[in-house]
């Protein structure tokens, strides 16, 4: 009942008028912000702080706004994803491996609107859970250690494996590709620098939005040329803008699944939208077995699953942000920013002591998400009209998109050149038959594999074993093995 009567309270704040139109605007501002490719939730959000600061909003106001930004970049990902195959965040790169090639084959409506209805149900579902399992899953996140997420890693290497599962080889070289650019930059345990070249530029690392934008955008660009170039350049059907009930039943457990996996993901702090989209959509190519022939050329299924994660995750990385005060993500980290900044200090506390802010800011995801799911059908019509311009506009338009959102990230026109070169590297790959997506998923939980397992080595003395120390290290080794496993122990059986 103590949780109902907080709930009430956050409502409370969440419906007065200042509130309400805080969170209408940030969730419309925040669709458009995730829309355009390179800028995404953690930009957004980094944009609107200080404007939310000088202007002098109370911390719960703030807070709604900036979180309404995140939650509404996550819905606004997609859009370029499955219109134009260009992520507009990391979370939604996933999206892409069947959600374009719907697009491409006249079902551009049809899979927004999917989209949308899955993100809803996800982000709704994370919310619940949130509501419900709050203290427990932040003891949760605390047990964590270097170990266990070493073997997170793994699992979701493991689930990778399975997403182009016609051409195995060809998607652990994409994942190798992708770990070797995890790789560059000045090595954190040494100081060494690595395969950087002499160039200062990439001292710090591959920026992974250039990544990103280079190889999914330019390379893009390059293919859509290629055809104009060949004359057999074709308009994409626009289709009908609208889900069928027959679409969410199809769906309804790889929903339910995604959320659960990518809320639990989301909890756990340094992870995010990319491995949970990643883990969601392998999981549900490994229940689909024997049936996951169409994934990758535009199954429902394949759109639903990192769709539903990856808003999921968005909702599960608050929890530690608010009663740990440990960042789930790096847009939370930048809202745990703009608490700080309020003299605000979270924790477990925070939810007793200051409840207008913490179940304020839950009560208004719940408004948020309702309120982008009305916002967002409507648009569905209007969004999918890009599949109709005419190739000879659409491709400048991609061009100038990519160039202005990957100048802004730090006004460097090195970056511009090396998203050249990385675009024609991709061209290249996709020409040969790889698929991207390990490629980028690769350099994500490369970077986190080798900090985690630097650390856990760093500990233990370089003993080994300490990566099979504890109940959770053995329950995601096990998950592991059982993911290689049980496809060929199934096929085996139905055999």
């Amino acid at each position: 009942m103590d949780v109902l009567h907080y709930l009430s309270i956050g409502f409370s704040v969440a419906f007065t008028p200042l509130n309400l139109g805080l969170v209408l605007a940030g969730c419309f501002f925040g669709t458009l912000i995730g829309s355009l490719p390179g800028i995404g939730p953690i930009n957004g959000v980094a944009i609107l702080l200080p404007l939310a600061y000088s202007i002098g909003l109370p911390p719960e106001s703030a807070l709604i706004l900036l979180a309404g930004v995140y939650y509404g970049a996550e819905y606004g990902g997609r859009i370029s994803s499955i219109l134009l195959n260009v992520p507009g965040d990391a979370g939604a790169i996933m999206t892409t491996l069947d959600g374009y090639p719907m697009a491409k084959r006249g079902e551009g409506g049809r899979a927004l609107a999917l989209s949308a209805v899955s993100s809803f149900f996800g982000s709704i579902g994370a919310l619940i859970l949130m509501v419900i399992f709050a203290p427990l899953l932040s003891r949760l996140a605390i047990e964590f250690g270097p170990s266990e997420y070493v073997w997170l890693m793994i699992f979701a290497f493991t689930c990778l494996a399975t997403m182009v599962g016609k051409r195995p080889i060809k998607t652990i070289v994409g994942v190798v590709i992708g770990l070797l650019l995890a790789t560059v930059g000045i090595d954190s345990g040494t100081g060494i620098l690595r395969f950087t070249m002499g160039i200062p530029n990439l001292f710090d690392g591959v920026d992974f939005l250039v990544v990103v934008i280079g190889m999914f955008a330019i390379s893009e660009v390059l293919i859509l040329l290629e055809s104009w170039a060949r004359n057999d350049l074709k308009m994409t059907p626009v289709g009908k803008s609208f889900v069928s009930l027959s679409d969410m039943l199809a769906v309804k457990w790889v929903v339910l699944r995604s959320t659960l996996s990518g809320f639990l993901i989301g909890v756990l702090p340094g992870t995010g939208a990319s491995i949970a989209s990643a883990v969601a959509y392998g999981t549900e190519k490994r229940f689909a077995e024997g049936h996951n022939e169409h994934f990758g050329e535009g199954d429902i299924r394949g759109l639903a699953a990192p769709e539903a994660a990856n808003n999921a995750s968005a909702a599960g990385s608050m929890l530690p942000m608010l009663t740990l005060g440990i960042p789930g993500s790096g847009t939370t980290a930048i809202l745990l920013g703009a608490l700080l900044m309020f003299n605000i200090t979270p924790g477990p506390l925070l939810f007793e002591q200051q409840p207008e802010i913490a179940w304020g800011l839950i009560a208004s995801m719940f408004i948020g998400n309702i309120a982008l799911l009305i916002m967002n059908l409507p648009l569905i019509g209007l969004f999918v009209r890009l599949l109709s311009i005419k190739q000879a506009y659409l491709v400048p338009i991609i061009v100038m998109l990519t160039f202005v959102g990957i100048y802004s990230i730090h006004g460097d026109s090195f970056d511009l050149f090396f998203m050249i070169v990385l675009g024609i590297f991709a061209f290249i790959l996709r020409k040969l038959g790889f698929s991207l997506a390990p490629v980028i998923l690769g350099l994500v939980l490369g970077e986190v594999l080798e900090e985690n397992l630097r650390r856990a080595l760093s500990i233990s003395g370089g003993d080994w074993s300490i990566l099979l120390n504890g109940t959770m290290t053995y329950i995601l080794a096990t998950a592991t093995v059982a993911a290689l496993v049980a496809p060929k122990l199934i096929k085996k059986f139905k055999t």
